[in-house]
């Protein structure tokens, strides 16, 4: 039985490259072994997420997420509820890209990108869960992380995440702190703040400094939040993450590593920002999923200290129980619209 690939593409993403190279892309995936298609997306709500959820429910073996962050973002809410989950590789068409960038994966060069699969390197990769929804890499709230709603798609096209510098130099004098109550495994927040940020990975909006010892696979949230803080002092913690990464041990700065948070804001409303969209409203409970998606990953690239991996003997018990889980009846697999974890 051939193996099956699924190309979930964004036509609209980045600079619109992906339709000119498609054939090249999925003549790429057949050589890795793949009987390959594509799938455009649509501008209806919801158009890659629904289309993986199909793609997993039919059996397809990879889904490739092609287009910026929203796409994979999408991509993995389809298919993060079911027991049985595909590998996932994606294609980098965005602004900043930052999926890729931490896994390593060419930014400009969308079959290189595709590529990397003929390596055969993979890793589990956490994801986040905000109440019923999944997320990749960030998860923000507070007044500095609305910035990423107000810059127009069209300047984020054109200029990359330089957008957002601008943007945020603008916003700065708006920034006013709010109250937070925040639990975390090992301890507790309650006072005001300018922002909290749970990291997956270590590539914030372009930046790597950000969460400088970010570990892709080792169930835990990096937490960031900056206490409150006036324009100078923002300026003062931005200078530090560009310098090395020094804000971690700055005392406006709490600096965790955490597998579940739950936020509140008693006295306000706090928009919670999932990788760059609006997610919702706090409170809202955030959970690490570990390792719980198999992507594609040019691991001679990425940092040993990134990634932790399992010892062998687990790794294979947890593949027979992968197998398991497969051959039970569809009927008592964990289907998208309950999963409960």
């Amino acid at each position: 039985m051939h193996k099956r690939a699924r190309i979930i593409y964004n036509p609209t993403s980045g600079r619109e490259a992906l339709k000119d190279d498609m054939i090249d892309i999925l003549a790429v995936y057949e050589q890795a072994g793949y009987e390959s298609s594509a799938y455009a997306t649509t501008p209806e709500p919801n158009s890659a997420r629904d289309e993986a959820y199909r793609a997993a429910k039919e059996g397809f073996d990879l889904i490739v997420a092609a287009g910026g962050d929203g796409t994979i973002n999408q991509v993995v809410n389809g298919i993060a509820g079911l027991r049985r989950r595909p590998m996932m590789a994606i294609i980098p068409a965005g602004t900043t890209n930052d999926y890729a960038r931490a896994l390593r994966i060419p930014r400009e060069d969308p079959v290189g990108a595709a590529k990397i699969v003929l390596k055969n390197q993979t890793i589990k990769m956490d994801i986040g869960k905000a109440n019923d929804q999944y997320f990749i890499n960030i998860a923000a709230g507070g007044l500095l992380t609305e910035l990423t709603y107000d810059v127009p798609s069209q300047m984020k096209s054109l200029f990359g995440y330089l957008a957002y510098l601008v943007k945020g130099a603008e916003l700065l004098p708006q920034i006013k702190p709010v109250k937070m109550d925040i639990k975390y495994d090992g301890g507790e927040f309650h006072d005001e703040a300018s922002m909290l940020l749970l990291a997956l990975t270590n590539s914030v909006g372009g930046f790597e400094q950000i969460v400088p010892d970010a570990s892709l696979d080792d169930g835990k949230f990096t937490m960031i939040i900056v206490k409150s803080a006036n324009m100078f002092e923002m300026m003062r913690l931005m200078t530090l993450v560009l310098n090395g990464g020094k804000h971690i041990n700055d005392p406006k700065v709490i600096y965790r590593k955490t597998a579940k948070v739950v936020a509140k804001a008693p006295n306000d409303r706090m928009m919670i920002n999932l990788d760059g969209e609006y997610g919702g409203d706090a409170p809202m409970t955030f959970k690490n999923l570990a390792r719980h998606i198999r992507m594609v990953a040019n691991l001679d690239e990425i940092p040993d200290d990134a990634v932790q991996g399992l010892p062998p003997e687990v790794e294979q018990a947890e593949q027979d129980f992968i197998r398991e889980v497969e051959n039970l009846p569809e009927d008592e697999q964990e289907d998208h619209s309950n999963e409960t974890n």
